[in-house]
């Protein structure tokens, strides 16, 4: 199973928009993967290490260094498919790599 954290400002609800649509999506395409939701100033790097992707609505600035892949998200928010393809499509290809 591909663990994926999904992250934004207040973690209520553009994250869980996030984790459910990527959970849809990459079920669609055939991998087992479980999506958690969070807020963004909550993230430690213990926290990250625990997750294969990381999926924020920006580009994050934490103050360390993210040591797992990282894919912006945001444009799944927009619920039009030309713009989500592509964040689903770096997940994939993440995913294809990690020999999962």
């Amino acid at each position: 199973m591909i663990r994926i954290l999904a992250a934004c400002g207040a973690g209520v609800n553009s994250s869980h928009q996030i984790q459910v649509a990527i959970e849809n999506e990459m079920k669609k395409r055939g991998y087992d993967v479980k999506v958690d939701a969070v807020v963004m100033k909550d993230i430690t790097p213990e926290m990250l290490s625990k997750y294969d992707i990381f999926t924020p609505i920006s580009k994050p600035k934490l103050g360390f260094e993210i040591k797992i892949p990282v894919v912006e998200a945001g444009p799944i928010l927009y619920r039009i498919p030309a713009m989500a393809e592509p964040v689903y499509d770096q997940i994939e290809n993440i995913i294809k790599k990690s020999n999962k």
